[in-house]
């Protein structure tokens, strides 16, 4: 005979919960993150968040330890929200900075399914497109890249999976032919040709590593490729729903591709970084 998690009481055998219990603590966990997103809106009293998801949670067989991740929750709902149009504006960006500092939610705490990160690319792409230069890149160790000094750093990208379409050429439709000696050690055959050239172009993997953007350049190295790509030489950009692709203006230019597992902010970090600065 076991007990049920939510209430503690006998849940019939080889049960754990008792249904209604369930439906009560679902209900009551959905009310709390919806009542934390209202107030990360802005349209919700803060200043009693705090009691009344407790509230909540108490009439929910809810425990008092998951009202916090409540909280969290709940402004991560409000992150996505916001940033549904492509961007983070200012007054967003202060009302969720104070919704996490008056709980004293940390970075970590933030962005453990990585909604903090979204948050501060959000944040990013609004500087950029107001044509300043964002200054929240810090890094903890030193960046394998020689920038120039009329570059700034603007965003890192870690674990870049970096590709190149290639070419192949083949022939088909060739023959060995038949031979007629039309001289002495001189042959002429007939059909035989290799046939006509047929080209493929298959995206090749070429390494991983990490990918830094500037005013002025991507930067790119990993154990078997390191390189820079002028962004004002670049005449085309091409959207991926895991990372970018791009078209160098050169006669002898393949595309290239990076693989950051954001394409939305790849895309457009790399559409408007060209023009800060």
């Amino acid at each position: 005979m076991g007990n049920c998690k939510y209430c503690g009481q006998p849940a019939g055998f080889l049960r754990r919960q008792h249904r209604e219990c369930a439906e009560r603590y679902d209900a009551g966990w959905q009310k709390m993150i919806a009542t934390a997103q209202q107030a990360a809106l802005g349209q919700g009293d803060i200043s009693n968040l705090h009691a009344n998801i407790s509230s909540i949670a108490a009439n929910s067989l809810i425990r008092p330890e998951q009202v916090k991740e409540a909280l969290i929750r709940g402004w991560e709902q409000a992150v996505s929200h916001f940033i549904e149009d492509g961007d983070l504006s200012a007054e967003e960006e202060t009302q969720l900075t104070a919704f996490a500092a008056h709980f004293s939610l940390t970075q970590s705490d933030l962005d453990q399914r990585g909604i903090y990160t979204q948050f501060v690319k959000g944040a990013v792409l609004r500087e950029i497109m107001e044509g300043n230069i964002p200054d929240r890149v810090k890094t903890d160790r030193p960046l394998p890249f020689n920038f120039q000094k009329s570059e700034s750093l603007i965003w890192v990208f870690d674990n870049v999976d970096y590709c190149e379409d290639k070419t192949r050429r083949q022939y088909v439709g060739g023959s060995s032919g038949v031979s007629f000696r039309v001289a002495k050690g001189v042959y002429f055959r007939t059909g035989g040709f290799r046939g006509h050239p047929v080209e493929t172009t298959e995206r090749v993997y070429m390494g991983t590593g990490i990918m830094a953007v500037t005013n002025k350049h991507i930067y790119f190295t990993s154990s078997e490729k390191t390189f820079r790509v002028r962004l004002d030489k670049i005449v085309s950009f091409m959207p991926l729903s895991d990372g970018v692709g791009i078209q160098r203006d050169a006669a002898t230019a393949k595309p290239q591709f990076f693989i950051t597992r954001d394409g939305w902010f790849t895309y457009n970090l790399l559409m408007n970084a060209g023009n800060v600065g």
